[in-house]
């Protein structure tokens, strides 16, 4: 069965950190770009970051030099590490295999004081 399951999310006060993990069948992950996406409440659901099946990775720009995506190849794993976390990060963030199209549940990230 095809799986993404994402895990790591929370609450934290502006400037906290948050590491983000989604475990993927292996079947999909070891071929496939990973990415991260983010909806917040009453917006579309936008891309953040991803990164490919040989670790080139990219981001969005409102998130350079905050985030970083990362994979583990033999967990068949991708990370999401997000510093100095802003109020406007607040979002469910989901899991995506781009090359086969499949999504995670998502996991809420909350960004308060």
């Amino acid at each position: 069965q095809v799986q993404l399951v994402e895990s790591g999310g929370g609450w934290v006060q502006p400037g906290g950190s948050l590491t983000l993990s989604c475990a993927a069948s292996r079947i999909i992950f070891s071929i496939s770009t990973m990415a991260w996406y983010r909806q917040a409440p009453g917006k579309q659901r936008e891309w953040v970051a991803a990164i490919t099946s040989g670790g080139t990775t990219n981001y969005v720009d409102f998130v350079k030099g905050r985030f970083t995506i990362s994979r583990d190849n033999a967990k068949n794993t991708v990370y999401l590490r997000m510093d100095s976390l802003k109020p406007e990060d607040t979002a469910v963030y989901y899991c995506n295999a781009v090359d086969t199209g499949h999504w995670g549940q998502g996991t809420q990230v909350t960004v308060s004081s």
